[in-house]
């Protein structure tokens, strides 16, 4: 046991957290730079190459597996698949599903708007949109480089609780009829999916690195700058009157400051970083995380144009609940994680 635990530990400090590369960059820092990185402005360039470089490693590789699977489930097998199964099994495939899609909030509602214009249950349909953009193989991995496995793994779970919960609680309040009508009428096209070659999927897998890295790298430098910030020029004191655990309200201030911003977990997690080594809570970090990456401003104003303003509101304020009952969960028991 001592010798596969130190496997683990090695795989975890060298290949996911990459120390390897922390080592690397202090030393270009401290050498070519003449920086220490003790100093603030040291600090703050260790933070920011460090973290860029690490993340974007992680994304490029673990969007690469991820597609290569997802080329296995086109939406048209993944609709089939839906359509046989209704209820609580489907709340959880739904959910399960919106896992293999490397997707932003904003990218996962036109696969949202296919799904219902198949005639897919509107729970199963929300069950997706929930746990696509907030939970994926991608985010289980770079959370353990960042907060260690534990962390990660109850993120996951905690977050396909909350996609299978929502959508189970939309399908039982009946509320099809407030899904745009036009959806509905979309025509929905039965298409023979062509079983791809082993080319085809690694073609597949690169377009799809290429096309989130175009769509992330901005979020994931600015997401990176501000945690840098955090990290060396914001005082611990501050951050710790503002969203510290001795605010009652700070998961709420977490929630109610990420749904605005728009970004996905890849932005969010240098912030997310940089406010847990200042000692904020566990769960008011993820809580911000899950509203930013969840309940994003720019997708509710997209799926504003898909639901009418009465599923739309159940939706956001089911989520936004989940988010804050998560939270408050995750600092009363954050001693069972770290």
């Amino acid at each position: 046991m001592n010798v596969i635990s130190q496997i683990f530990s090695w795989l975890n400090n060298e290949i996911l957290k990459m120390n390897w590369l922390s080592n690397l960059i202090r030393w270009l820092v401290e050498n070519a730079f003449g920086y220490s990185i003790k100093e603030r402005l040291g600090g703050s360039v260790h933070f920011f190459i460090y973290d860029t470089i690490k993340i974007f490693i992680l994304l490029s590789v673990l969007i690469f597996l991820i597609s290569y699977i997802q080329s296995y489930f086109p939406p048209e097998r993944t609709k089939k698949l839906l359509g046989n199964i209704k209820g609580i099994k489907g709340n959880i495939l739904g959910a399960l599903l919106g896992t293999i899609t490397p997707f932003c909030s904003c990218s996962s509602i036109p696969i949202f708007i296919g799904f219902n214009s198949a005639g897919l249950p509107l729970g199963i349909t929300f069950s997706f949109l929930i746990s696509s953009p907030l939970v994926d193989l991608a985010s289980l991995l770079i959370l353990t480089s960042f907060f260690g496995a534990k962390i990660a793994i109850a993120y996951v779970l905690v977050g396909l609780i909350l996609a299978v919960v929502g959508g189970t609680i939309i399908d039982k309040l009946g509320l099809e009829d407030y899904v745009e009508a036009y959806v509905k009428k979309i025509e929905n096209v039965d298409v023979e999916v062509g079983e791809l070659t082993r080319k085809d999927r690694i073609s597949y897998s690169r377009q799809q690195v290429k096309d989130v890295f175009h769509k992330v790298w901005l979020y994931v430098l600015i997401g990176v700058g501000i945690g840098a910030a955090i990290h060396n020029w914001i005082p611990q004191s501050i951050i710790e009157d503002v969203v510290g655990n001795n605010n009652p309200f700070a998961v709420l201030l977490a929630t109610a400051v990420g749904i605005p911003m728009y970004a996905d977990i890849f932005g969010t997690l240098p912030i997310a970083e940089a406010l847990f080594q200042k000692g904020v809570g566990i769960g008011t970090v993820l809580s911000f995380m899950m509203a930013v990456t969840a309940l994003s401003l720019p997708s509710i104003i997209m799926l504003s144009k898909v639901v009418k303003p009465k599923l739309l509101a159940i939706f956001v304020a089911i989520v936004a609940t989940g988010i804050i009952i998560i939270g408050y969960l995750f600092n009363a028991f954050s001693f069972l994680l770290v």
